[in-house]
């Protein structure tokens, strides 16, 4: 496996020369001259917010004096000033803070947030505004928030942001990003229900964004609603997340390491009965279906299989036990250096991640088969003042990712081991004739060796990939005030440089089955399976590659000016064009470069910061639709109201309510996303003049031509699915420390792509038509509430709250005339279960004989009792109607609370989800069977399996001894019941939960303890993630809906430490 120091180290070598060439970049501030030299003295001091965290820019100045200076990136400072002289520390958005200078030489300034005229800036689409100014529906979350114990972003996101809707279906590194929505799931055009992720402008998938170090983080945006999200047009419908990085600030290098050691283990392991209980519920299986047929295991097996007279002559195989461990460890630093001085600035920062997984590694082999994935990044941000009105910005970015692992991948391992037989065989033999020793391993089977051994599959080889990004940015700001006061231009060039390879080592394994044992002498003897099929050897198998290359450009004009101090005007438009190609395809449409063009425009007036209104528009070009079709216009526009600013509002009211700020917002917002990977150009047909379509011909149709092909028919009319969003919102501050956020949304979407229903078969068609003829539409509500308060003593309390409320439905879907309207999907909401009501289990014979003819295969009394919903006397696909919630959680709600006094601080913060449901997998949890394999089992899908027995399964099924008709499982079987495994409310379960997603307690240490160490700073702290959940589902963590037997999510113990030099 590529090496992090071989691969990396002229990255970290080009990005110090990259420091070297700017030759005025000090790694220091120079101090001001003081004031007055004789009586001054150098005080130092860091300003920090009331969560203890940095207020990055914040100046501190000496009041009569002009000296002053800006804190760096850990809120720190150091300045010449005398005793009796005043400090005056300011920052946007905060209330101004006064310091007496006395004789000690550290200050600790706590700034208080500004709620009564709120002038700092948000990150806006292209640009900031003024956060008093903004109409449109964003939210953000300071970055201090998404430091958790994950080495993956996308996992700490929902209920932390109101609007945002997560799921997280899986725990292994590499494959554990949460699936996230805004404002819920808006359509079903499958192929993009995700937001638009935006990191330093630069369009990236949800792969960048889990690996984004929180540290690096300087704001954190969700654009939500169409004046937020219209100048992106085509790809702004689902929201948009913008990230941007931090910057250098003026001041003294600053050195900021953190490290953290975490532990991490399943939040909830699947629960399965013992080796002996398995072939007795087996037993029962078979005799409860059959009481003729013979038991596959004797008494005398079981004996003595439970006295463990030889594990390899009667095997007991937990197969979860022996393959996965307890717990693992994993590992993360992060660095960053930051300073400058007048001329330019710079943030450096460089993180490495090491995660591992759960899988047990066998020492025989000279490789590692546990998963192990490293990551690696490197950032650069450069900021040079070329003149004292232009400013050019450098940045780089550079992630790897270097992947070790079994070959089937840790989910598939986890299925596997729960659906194995595990007394037929074991993991492997000890070589009885030589002592134990072997050349290779003497893997357990069965037959000809066609039986699961999911032990082998983890063991006999191994996948190795690398990930490698790279972004490098420049960007030019040039102020235009000798045009006109206020007004700026900016252009940008990015270009990204994606790779992925991966490959396999691997030997075949050796089967081994026994042929005698006796018990007397506890001897056996071995027959090899397979003796030329094994290998002792490792085979090479090469496997995927991708590479990908992007280039952004982009050029704007902004302009902000205030005119008389009541009239605020600005303006922005914006050109973007965007580059893409897959450099190895093997499709001629897909290796034509992606390109996609768009201009954009804003504009925003504000009368004595009462009266708001803003107009938006996206005017976007599309390579997939036609001429006519290709350009699409997106407007939008948004008005505010801010009742607390008006003269009539008197003192008395805006003590207790300082804010209060009404807005609404409409517009439209476009969708290029549509249609599948083939779908490159709507407008042109696919034509495949070689096909194996045969035409037959001849007197006795003897003969036979190549014949002609057409996979997709031109449509010039197929155009861009809108979206209208609506949105109404309050903004409210009550008494200085809460502030309060509401807003109700609705939006329509159209020209959803369909495949077309309404079309006879009897045209002859080879390929189906489409058309933009589907229509959904959703509504819900969000709210968010935050406190913060500080005290005298340095003590300080915050909290936050967060509850969304998401639901969209069916409007127009053009679907076949089923003759019942449950049926119909128009009408349903958006992610909609469907199946069978399922009354209860049938009781008898004479219950079945009474009942209407379920027409899904043979039943017996236990097995399931479906309603006959038409009432025609048949129960068949004419009786399936909507069940339960949607996949999707309606409701999202996060809160939590954080508290610091004397350098200790502590934080919590809970999850939770409603109205979700979700099935269960009948097939892959009902005991015993030999289930049908998908293709994601690869070569194993042929292999014979037989299911592990849930312990809930266990505890309540009907049995000839529990005649029970509401028993939770119908009566057990060792084949597949086709009856029983249907979608029904059998199978139906509640997707709700509550979860203490974080804690954390922290010690910073006091400055006189960390000023002898020659440090600025440091602390010490634990923190945990999913520590626990609350579900009425209990056999796997609830989260992952009907996956739960894929690899668990993982519980994290954390240990970290934050050191500031």
């Amino acid at each position: 496996m590529r090496s992090f120091g071989s691969s990396s180290g002229w990255l970290l070598s080009a990005i110090i020369l990259m420091i070297g060439i700017w030759g005025g970049i000090p790694l220091y501030a120079a101090w001001p001259e003081p004031s007055g030299a004789d009586q001054s003295k150098v005080i130092t001091g860091r300003v920090v917010d009331a969560n203890g965290e940095p207020v990055i820019g914040a100046a501190v100045m000496v009041e009569g004096t002009t000296d002053g200076i800006l804190v760096d990136n850990d809120g720190n400072f150091g300045l010449s000033a005398e005793e009796g002289q005043t400090l005056i520390v300011s920052m946007i958005g905060y209330v101004e803070k006064r310091v007496r200078v006395t004789a000690k030489d550290e200050y600790l300034v706590i700034m208080e947030e500004e709620t009564t005229q709120i002038e700092d800036a948000m990150v806006v689409a292209f640009s900031t505004q003024k956060k008093e100014s903004v109409v449109s529906s964003i939210a953000t979350i300071r970055p201090a928030e998404l430091k958790t114990p994950s080495s993956n972003l996308t996992t700490v996101l929902g209920g932390r942001i109101a609007g945002v809707i997560t799921q997280q279906l899986s725990g292994e590194p590499g494959q554990d990003n949460a699936e996230f929505f805004i404002r819920g799931v808006t359509t079903f055009n499958s192929n993009a229900r995700g937001p638009l992720i935006l990191i330093d402008n630069v369009e990236l998938s949800a792969n960048d964004l889990a690996r984004l170090q929180p540290d690096d983080i300087a704001s954190f945006s969700v654009l939500k609603d169409a004046t937020a999200t219209a100048l992106y047009g085509s790809r702004g419908a689902n929201g948009v997340i913008l990230v941007t990085t931090k910057e250098g600030h003026e001041g003294k290098a600053n050195l900021s390491i953190r490290f953290e050691n975490s532990f991490s283990m399943p939040t909830r392991e699947v629960d399965v009965v013992d080796p002996i209980e398995w072939m007795q519920y087996y037993n029962e299986a078979v005799s409860t279906r059959d009481p003729l047929a013979p038991r596959p295991f004797s008494e005398k097996k079981i004996e003595l299989t439970r006295r463990g007279v030889n594990r390899y002559a009667y095997p007991a195989v937990d197969w979860l036990d022996e393959m996965f461990k307890d717990f693992t460890t994993n590992q993360r630093v992060n660095a960053n250096l930051s300073g400058g001085g007048k001329v330019a600035r710079y943030y450096l920062a460089a993180s490495f991640a090491n995660d591992t997984g759960l899988l047990k590694r066998n020492n025989s082999n000279s490789f590692n088969n546990n998963i192990s994935l490293q990551t690696m990044q490197l950032r650069s941000n450069i900021n040079i003042n070329v003149t004292p009105t232009t400013e050019v910005a450098v940045r780089f970015n550079a992630t790897f990712d270097d992947y070790s692992g079994p070959i089937d991948g840790g989910s598939m391992l986890y299925r596997m081991a729960l659906a194995a037989d595990p007394v037929s065989f074991p993991m492997y033999y000890v070589n009885p004739e030589s002592g134990g020793s072997s050349t290779h391993i003497m893997f357990g089977n069965v037959e000809d060796g066609n039986y699961l051994n999911p032990y082998a599959r983890m063991v006999h080889g191994y996948k190795e990939y690398s990930k490698m990004n790279l972004i490098a940015q420049i960007e030019l700001k040039q102020k235009l005030d000798f045009i006109t006061k206020g007004l700026d231009f900016r252009a940008m060039v990015n270009t990204t440089r994606y790779s992925y390879f991966d490959l396999q080592r691997y030997y075949n394994p050796f089967w081994y089955t026994m042929t005698t044992y006796d018990i007397v002498d506890n001897t056996y003897t071995l027959n090899c399976i397979n003796p030329d099929g094994g290998t002792e050897y490792l085979n090479y198998s090469q496997g995927g590659k991708d590479i990908q290359s992007t280039t952004y450009l982009e050029a704007a004009v902004d302009y902000n000016r205030t005119f008389g101090d009541k009239h605020e005007v600005s303006g922005l438009l914006v050109f973007t064009l965007q580059n893409k190609l897959y450099a190895n395809q093997t499709d001629l449409q897909k290796s034509l470069p992606y390109r996609n063009m768009g201009l954009a425009g804003r504009v925003t007036y504000g009368f004595d910061s009462r009266y708001l209104i803003e107009a938006n528009f996206g005017y976007n070009g599309s390579e997939k639709f036609a001429r006519k079709e290709r350009f699409g216009f997106f407007p939008s526009v948004g008005l505010g109201y801010i009742i607390s600013n008006e003269p009539f509002y008197g003192p008395k009211l805006k003590k207790v309510l300082n804010l209060l700020k009404l807005k609404a917002t409409y517009g439209l917002v476009g969708n290029d996303q549509i249609g599948g990977a083939d779908d490159r150009f709507f407008y042109l047909s696919n034509v495949n003049m070689n096909t194996d379509l045969n035409v037959v011909f001849g007197d006795e149709l003897s003969f036979s031509s190549k014949g002609v092909g057409i996979s997709r028919y031109a449509n010039d009319q197929i155009t861009w699915e809108v979206a209208r969003k609506f949105d109404v919102g309050i903004e409210m501050g009550l008494w200085n420390w809460i502030t309060v956020q509401a807003d109700y949304f609705t939006e329509k979407r159209t020209n959803i792509l369909m495949d077309r229903q309404s079309i006879p078969s009897t045209m002859g068609l080879q390929a189906t038509l489409r058309a933009n003829v589907g229509e959904a539409s959703s509504h819900g509500y969000e709210v968010t509430v935050e406190a913060n308060r500080s005290f005298p003593g340095g003590y300080w309390v915050s909290g936050r709250f967060n509850m969304t409320y998401a639901t969209g439905r069916y409007d127009v879907y053009e679907e076949p005339d089923y003759g019942y309207e449950w049926l119909s999907w128009e009408g349903k909401r958006l992610n909609q279960i469907t199946g069978l009501i399922a009354e209860r289990l049938f009781i008898d014979e004479a219950d079945i004989a009474n009942s209407p003819e379920q027409t899904f295969g043979p039943v017996m009394p236990g097995d399931i009792k479906y309603k006959d919903i038409n009432e025609d006397g048949i129960i068949n696909g004419q009786d399936i109607v909507p069940i339960g919630y949607p996949t999707i959680p309606n409701y999202i709600y996060g809160f939590g609370v954080s508290a610091g006094i004397k350098g200790f601080d502590i934080s919590l913060f809970f999850q939770a989800a409603a109205e979700c449901s979700f099935i269960i997998d009948h097939q892959a949890t009902a005991p015993f069977i030999n289930m049908s394999k998908g293709s994601e089992w690869g070569d194993a899908a042929s292999l014979t399996t037989s299911n592990a027995m849930l312990q809930a399964w266990a505890d309540s099924h009907w049995s000839e001894t529990n005649r029970d008709s509401y028993a939770t499982y119908p009566r057990l079987t060792p084949e597949l019941v086709s009856n029983n495994n249907r979608s029904s409310t059998w199978w139906l379960r509640d997707g709700s939960y509550l979860r203490l997603k974080t804690v954390e307690f922290g010690y910073t240490l006091p400055e006189k303890w960390t000023n002898k160490m020659r440090i600025k700073s440091l602390r010490l702290y634990f923190s945990g993630t999913n520590l626990f959940t609350l579900s009425k589902f209990k056999m796997w963590d609830v989260e992952m809906s009907g996956n739960g037997l894929n690899y668990p999510i993982q519980r994290v113990l954390n240990l970290g430490i934050n050191v500031n030099f």
